[in-house]
């Protein structure tokens, strides 16, 4: 498909009462070639919500025969989410043939955003005159920024009644999907926000210090005395000592809250205030919020706000200050210097949402003079969780039956830590019997759905353990899944062990960066106990090195190697991704060590008698 035309109008104006309305136009006209492009446009939703209007709309087909097809307002469709219960319309296109051009227009009349506001240009196929105006009052100056090569936006300087400021392109090429992309934050897009009024003499309206300030004065208001004994009352049954380490505080604070709270949608008053979110347990995002406040400020433990947003999303800009990359919220802790997330109950401290961490955030903290306390905003670096605290580790031993060497007793142990435990262990405590053998079993079924299991356990098994100690599964079990007979030899599948490893594949150039979500670490040691009267004929298969270093420094590496004592066969699969944003110019070698593993997995050994 191709975009023929693109053309979307931001205006705002004030009501006659001097209320801040914004009228949104988009204006697209489409030629439609393919059956995936027609099933993608036969509806295209409208930016509608309950507190807007829709105050124009026209929208056509135009097939190739060249007959047009009106769309009348029966095809204006309205439906609810059933999640959130919202309501929202959108244009039911009707006689869409391949080669036809639809073609729509509405007007949308809304409660201004203007803190902070992005607009998407690229696409997955090619745009052309595609056009952006932003107009408003002459006394409200907005401030704009292009990103990922985008032309910069100019201010019409002959507009005299009104602020008007435009771009237009004639084509903009279609950006191809990539794995392991951040294809959102890749795109062409620009941001705006509103910087000053000239009419109150106001500047730095999207300034950060007027984020930072009111999130400080919002969450940090004083108790009733109401409210500050059913605080008590709630921290008394969190199991915590006072003598207890920053860290384990902390850790029973998040584990009794996301354990028996619930976050809910809406901005009903209930949600948010203290006092109902204690009672009822559940609350909005910002009702969580204040409750790990008041508890932080009963228990006087010091922390910080961090706002930011998915790096999958958009790159946190340190230049320009606008509310849209404030989206997300985390806590951090000086003392322990670990962040935690009140919000996503699959996080937990030590481990929040790993898209928002490796990028940059603004740290609200509270500053002290005298009686006087305020907050102050800087932007920093959040640190990623490194890939020693992210592992999945394997130890195998393998022994072959005497009497039938196509038959393995294989002992499994399999532990998990950091991001990789995070979402089963948690909820050990939470998963029935009868699940729990599934999930334990299915350690084994991943690397042969025939193995028969003899004995299970679990390690480290308890929900609170989470961050402290690995979950550690251990299996024993026989298969018939990795020796094959070969005449007088024996072919042992050895890479099999480890699982089914990834594969890239790149036909074309790489264009994109990639963006792991967390560093990681894979540690793996197969013990063999090599049957008497055979020998192991191609031992140097194992070995396998791949690394890329920066300074010295391994940042991406797999390296396999062997020992051989005796009859014992000891071999050694380590792999390591210690950054997570890889640029397109080192592509391949990121590559070749993802690879690697895979290499690795196909690894047969031939067993021949000596």
């Amino acid at each position: 498909m191709v975009s023929l035309k693109e053309k979307t109008v931001t205006e705002f104006y004030f009501e006659e009462d001097g209320s801040l309305t914004e009228y949104f136009l988009e204006h697209n006209v489409y030629y439609l070639n393919a059956d995936d492009a027609i099933e993608r446009y036969n509806k295209v939703y409208l930016p509608y919500a309950s507190d807007s209007n829709l105050e124009r709309n026209k929208a056509r087909v135009i097939t190739p025969s060249g007959k047009v097809i009106h769309l009348d307002d029966s095809k204006i469709m309205t439906a609810t989410n059933e999640e959130t219960n919202r309501a929202y319309k959108y244009f039911a296109f009707e006689g869409i043939e391949k080669g036809s051009i639809i073609e729509y227009l509405y007007v949308v009349k809304r409660f201004p955003v203007y803190k902070g506001k992005r607009i998407d240009f690229q696409a997955d196929f090619t745009k052309n005159n595609v056009e952006f105006d932003l107009l408003a009052p002459s006394n409200l100056l907005f401030r704009f920024k292009s990103y990922n090569g985008l032309a910069q936006v100019e201010r019409d300087t002959l507009s005299k009644n009104k602020l008007h400021w435009s771009l237009k392109v004639p084509q903009i090429p279609l950006l191809e999907e990539e794995e392991l992309a951040a294809y959102e934050a890749d795109k062409k897009f620009l941001i705006y926000a509103l910087d000053e009024n000239t009419a109150s003499r106001t500047k730095d309206i999207s300034s950060y210090a007027n984020v930072a300030q009111y999130i400080y004065e919002n969450y940090n208001t004083e108790l009733s005395r109401r409210e500050q004994s059913k605080l008590e009352d709630f921290l008394k049954q969190i199991d915590f000592n006072e003598a207890d380490a920053l860290d384990a505080k902390l850790r029973a604070i998040e584990f009794y809250v996301k354990t028996n709270l619930y976050i809910a949608s809406g901005g009903d008053e209930k949600l948010s205030a203290l006092e109902d979110v204690l009672k009822d347990k559940v609350a909005n995002e910002s009702g969580i919020v204040k409750l790990y406040t008041s508890i932080f400020n009963a228990l006087n433990i010091e922390f910080e706000f961090i706002y930011t947003c998915e790096r999958s999303y958009m790159r946190f800009d340190t230049d320009f200050e606008a509310n849209n990359f404030l989206t997300d919220v985390l806590f951090y802790f000086p003392k322990t210097k670990k962040y935690m997330s009140p919000t996503e109950m699959e996080s937990r401290y030590g481990f929040p949402p790993a898209f928002l961490t490796d990028t940059y955030g603004l740290f609200i903290k509270e500053v002290v003079i005298g009686d006087f306390k305020s907050a102050v905003a800087a932007i920093e670096f959040i640190k990623p969780v490194a890939a020693e605290n992210n592992t999945d580790t394997m130890r195998i031993e393998v022994a072959f039956d005497a009497e039938d060497l196509t038959k393995t007793h294989v002992k499994l142990d399999k532990s998990l830590s950091g991001y990789y435990a995070m979402y089963i262990h948690p909820y050990m405590d939470l998963i029935k019997p009868e699940n729990k053998d599934e999930l334990i079993e299915g350690f084994a079924k991943n690397i042969d759905d025939d193995a028969e299991i003899i004995e299970k356990a679990v390690n480290n098994g308890q929900s609170k353990l989470f961050g402290t100690k690995p979950l550690q599964f251990v299996l024993d079990f026989d298969s018939e899944a990795f020796v094959e007979k070969a005449g007088g030899k024996y072919l042992f599948k050895v890479g099999d062990l480890i699982g089914r490893q990834m594969e890239m594949y790149q036909d074309k150039k790489r264009s994109l960066p990639v963006e792991n979500e967390f560093q990681r670490s894979y540690y793996r040691t197969i013990s063999i106990a090599i049957p008497e009267g055979y020998e192991v004929a191609n031992l140097e298969d194992i070995n396998i090195e791949n690394v890329y270093e920066t300074n010295g420094e391994e940042l991406l590496s797999f390296k396999s190697h062997y020992e051989l004592n005796g009859s014992n066969l000891i071999i050694t699969a380590n792999e390591h991704y210690r950054v997570n944003h890889i640029a397109a110019a080192i592509y391949e070698a990121y590559r070749t060590v993802i690879n690697s593993a895979a290499d690795f997995n196909k690894i047969t050994l031939v067993l021949e008698p000596i």
